[in-house]
């Protein structure tokens, strides 16, 4: 069966479930992206279906796609466009220092049959440069899933993932009788962050939805997540600063930094609930919005939590988190 057949059939639909009455004295729902059914799920699935429909609508016929060692949008794209038997090229970088550990993403890549080009953070640009002069000579019409060579030009395709799921959360609401106060999700790029504020400027919502930082600062995080909604709304001008909520005093130094805490919340959420969360996104995600409650003394809320996904890194780092 083709991924397009694969895809047709998939279950796109928001699982949503309430959690706990009584968390922190609020009431917590989540929402389990990482169930959704294809290549271990995640926000990645979402993200890569409207990347591959854009690709097919400029007639490209190979794919680039780029992340840091372990990286679940790397996965779902290696994945999918091994299903589609379209060619695909994964550029990798890591930084100075950085110890090898294959993990199940890379290891998913490779059996993808994916073309892999490993390179220092340093180099990212000039690495991106060759690809795009390697796939010209080959005479390959490439697609790189940033935009262009600097990834600027591609934020509209990401968003466009979670101003769709947007609408399911508003249908949710509408179906249960509830309405969420708060939506905290982990937030690396900013691009699903800037979906959900997307759909929320489009629904005339009002929610405070709080992404949980992976890496950046608060200052680049909120310019991509203005970057990724402007770019969506090309033609509109908004004052939309005052929806932006991007928290980095959580992200414990930068990408895959983790603590003690988190391990520990890792480990909690598994055996209370049955949920796998990792270290780099969601388990830094929960514990940051645990903090963020406390700190903020937020209490009779109804708080939605969007699990993102990223179940192989829950295995990646089960054992580290067990001691």
């Amino acid at each position: 069966m083709r991924v397009d057949a694969i895809l047709s059939n998939l279950n796109l639909d928001a699982n949503i479930y309430e959690l706990e009455s009584n968390y922190q004295g609020n009431t917590l729902h989540v929402m389990r992206e990482d169930a959704l059914a294809y290549s271990f799920g995640g926000n990645k699935v979402r993200i890569a279906i409207e990347l591959f429909e854009d690709l097919k609508r400029k007639n490209c016929d190979c794919i680039i796609s780029y992340g840091g060692r372990g990286s679940n949008l790397n996965r779902v794209i290696a994945n999918m466009a091994f299903n589609q038997r379209i060619p695909c090229y994964v550029i990798v970088s890591e930084t100075e220092g950085d110890q090898f550990f294959e993990s199940i993403n890379d290891k998913m890549v490779r059996l993808s049959h994916a073309k892999v080009i490993n390179c220092k953070k340093k180099d990212v640009l000039k690495t991106v440069v060759q690809v795009f002069e390697m796939c010209n000579q080959k005479g390959l019409r490439y697609y790189y899933i940033y935009g262009n060579a600097e990834g600027v030009g591609n934020e509209s395709v990401h968003v466009a993932a979670y101003h769709k799921v947007y609408k399911q959360i508003l249908a949710y609401e509408a179906n249960n009788n509830i309405r969420f106060d708060y939506i905290f999700l982990a937030s690396g790029t900013g691009m699903t962050q800037a979906g959900l504020v997307s759909g929320m400027i489009d629904a005339a919502d009002e929610k405070t939805i709080v992404g949980i930082s992976v890496s950046k600062s608060k200052m680049a995080g909120e310019m991509s997540i203005t970057r990724g909604v402007e770019q969506f709304f090309p033609d509109k001008r908004i004052n939309f600063s005052d929806m932006i909520h991007f928290e980095d005093r959580y992200n414990c130094g930068g990408y895959g930094c983790y603590n003690d805490e988190i391990n520990r919340t890792i480990i909690d959420i598994l055996v209370r609930y049955g949920i796998p969360l990792d270290r780099t996104y969601t388990g830094k995600a929960f514990w940051g919005m645990n903090a963020y409650l406390e700190n903020k003394s937020i209490a009779g809320k109804h708080i939605l939590f969007i699990h993102t996904g990223g179940t192989p890194l829950f295995f990646d780092d089960f054992y580290g988190c067990v001691r």
